[in-house]
């Protein structure tokens, strides 16, 4: 468990939920590790909070996914399976493509300047060893792409998955080698997309995000 663990989403929010996206947040992160056991009284004493935000944050965090309640061991961070890893990524692919084909026909002169903007600034954090940075890069530059779809009910459904993914990225990413392939994918899409060539956008993204299905799977089976 993180000793240096904080709840400081603000004020805005009512205590139950501060300590729910402090928890989710950290998760996603891999600064609570799957496998690790949430102990109610150390989580509430790290946090400054009693003990039951914690454990309506834990019940939420279950029906979620990311933790699993363990008979006679209490509740452990859920560790990442071929199965969710699969679910999420499978959605994801068909979304991403059907915002890419869109975004070849919508995307405005200035959406070019703003994803080749952000291209760059993704490459340029790539190079460095902040993965909470990467990753946050990495989702501005879809966003974008999001953006462009001038669909307001897709870009919904991919922020709804925005957090799950966002395991997965990090997961990625922590392999340095990688992250020269995201960007050069990241080029290969900004190409298509500017050349409006629906097709070749979504044989992009799909290969994209077959990559990281392939390699996260290898390391949840220990290849």
């Amino acid at each position: 468990m993180k000793e240096d663990l904080k709840a400081n989403i603000g004020d805005y929010l009512p205590l139950r939920d501060v300590v729910f996206h402090t928890l989710r947040q950290a998760i996603l992160k891999g600064e609570l590790e799957p496998g690790e056991r949430l102990m109610e009284i150390q989580l509430a004493q790290n946090l400054g909070v009693s003990r039951t935000p914690v454990r309506e944050a834990i019940r939420k965090l279950e029906l979620e996914g990311l933790v699993i309640m363990i008979p006679r061991k209490g509740a452990e961070v859920a560790s990442i399976t071929e199965k969710s890893l699969r679910d999420v990524l499978e959605v994801r692919k068909v979304l991403e493509e059907l915002a890419a084909e869109l975004a070849c026909k919508r995307m405005t002169e200035e959406g070019f300047l703003e994803l080749e903007e952000q291209l760059s600034a993704f490459e340029e954090e790539a190079k460095g060893d902040d993965l909470t940075k990467i990753a946050e890069m990495d989702v501005a530059f879809h966003d974008i792409i999001y953006k462009y779809t001038c669909n307001d009910k897709l870009v919904q459904m991919l922020n709804n998955l925005r957090e799950q993914m966002y395991r997965y990225r990090v997961e990625y990413i922590k392999e340095k080698g990688k992250r020269s392939t995201l960007v050069a994918e990241h080029i290969e899409i900004v190409e298509c997309i500017k050349r409006r060539d629906a097709e070749a956008a979504k044989l992009a993204v799909h290969r994209h995000i077959e990559n990281q299905e392939s390699t996260i799977s290898q390391k949840i089976k220990g290849e």
